[in-house]
């Protein structure tokens, strides 16, 4: 059985990425490699990308190379096209300009966000306007779009190893638009070792990786159908799954509610906020006991909410 409602210092942690406790102590005890690069000199070009401490450092980068005006905008783009975006995109343009989510006359840069590893399949389309793009492959290290365009049009690309990776740092940008950089600048000695070293560890198990991603958000979406809960997005060939994203029809399920149950039972989720939808942890990490324990949270808080409406009570609040 489950413990329902346990006490702080006795749950368990589920990230949407795959570090886990106990790979603080495989990572530290690793011998160094820098095999990963050679994958990303093959994959992008021996001068064409740098390592960073995170996703967001890269994309700071990216759009310092412009000479944007406080009253330009950044148009963002998204798969979903929904009003949810993360305020790491967010904070980092202010720094800069403003940002909307529609291109127009004040339009500089058009950035692309390639959500939860569900690629943005009309890239091509946006070359039309004559501007530069930004693509964030944040959760898409390993996707492939339909035709075969992700990481491929934007002049700049960023990628965050943790939402892949069982690691706690580490980024990377792409140029493709001719801009170099010395790869190893951006991170001392000590940062780059671990980052190379971890990568180096886990890269050549892709296939199992895509693998087990796949299995588990197939597991989610069989057993959530029990609770009339459906995808957002569909899993097409090529697409490696960042998270698993639910549509909520049922308008007396509360997601912020259903927010704090999850978190405080140990894992990390949000609500996609803008549409009725949630998602939670997805990673090659979780094996079918972990998702039996996700799934058993959030039919917890359904069987709660819908009992709380027969006997006139207000919805689960815990």
């Amino acid at each position: 059985m489950f413990i329902k409602n346990p006490p702080p210092s006795y749950v368990p942690k589920y990230r949407i990425g795959p570090f886990r406790t106990i790979d603080l102590s495989i990572n530290t005890n690793l011998i160094f490699s820098s095999e990963i690069d050679n994958y990303f000199d093959n994959r992008f070009g021996s001068f064409n990308y740098s390592y960073h401490y995170r996703g967001r450092k890269a994309f700071y980068l990216a759009l310092s190379q412009y000479n944007l005006q406080k009253d330009d905008e950044v148009a963002i783009i998204t798969t979903s096209q929904n009003t949810y975006i993360s305020g790491c995109v967010t904070v980092e343009i202010e720094k800069f300009c403003n940002w909307s989510r529609e291109i127009n006359e004040k339009t500089k840069i058009i950035f692309v966000n390639h959500e939860f590893g569900f690629p943005y399949e009309d890239l091509a389309n946006l070359k039309q306007y004559g501007l530069p793009i930004i693509e964030d492959c944040a959760h898409s290290f390993y996707s492939e779009s339909t035709n075969k365009t992700i990481g491929k049009i934007g002049d700049f690309v960023i990628y965050s190893f943790p939402k892949m990776f069982p690691l706690q740092i580490g980024g990377l940008l792409v140029s493709n638009c001719g801009i170099k950089f010395k790869k190893d600048d951006f991170l001392d000695k000590g940062e780059l070792n671990y980052i190379k070293s971890v990568l180096s560890r886990y890269f050549p198990d892709k296939r199992e990786v895509l693998k087990k991603r796949i299995h588990n958000y197939n597991l989610l979406m069989n057993k959530f159908s029990d609770l009339g809960f459906k995808p957002r997005f569909e899993l097409q060939s090529g697409y490696v799954p960042g998270v698993f994203m639910f549509k909520v029809p049922d308008e007396n399920i509360d997601l912020i509610k259903l927010r704090k149950h999850v978190e405080i039972h140990g894992i990390e989720c949000s609500v996609f906020y803008g549409e009725r939808a949630f998602f939670v942890p997805v990673h090659q990490n979780l094996n079918d006991f972990d998702i039996d324990y996700i799934y058993f949270t959030i039919q917890n808080f359904v069987n709660e909410t819908e009992k709380n409406q027969l006997i006139g009570n207000d919805p689960q609040s815990a």
